[in-house]
């Protein structure tokens, strides 16, 4: 479901999340396409030993996995602090566990 936006800070939190997401993509984009063009044009250099015998497409691949972790959270973090600050009532945006006729019992 789409959800409508209450004011100008809602849509301004989300630009910025907009923002900071595209930021993120743009980063690991360029940090993965190192690693495809070291595959690409250096595939010795990727048989280099650089941690406990461990070569560098295996490090870097794990590399990879870490840095798209990092920045999920990152983004996740920045979104929701931004949607809280935003928010009026404390980023609750009325969303309740009761219905129309009151708390379930």
């Amino acid at each position: 479901m789409a959800e409508q936006l209450d004011s100008p800070n809602d849509a301004e939190a989300t630009q910025k999340a907009s923002r900071l997401g595209l930021t993120l993509f743009i980063v690991y984009t360029l940090v993965y396409l190192g690693f495809v063009l070291l595959n690409a044009f250096a595939a010795d250099t990727m048989d280099t030993v650089v941690v406990a015998g461990l070569n560098l497409a295996i490090v870097y691949g794990f590399g990879l996995i870490i840095v798209a972790i990092v920045m999920a959270f990152i983004y996740g973090f920045a979104s929701r602090t931004d949607t809280a600050a935003a928010a009026p009532n404390g980023g609750d945006h009325g969303s309740t566990t009761e219905g129309a006729e009151g708390p379930a019992k």
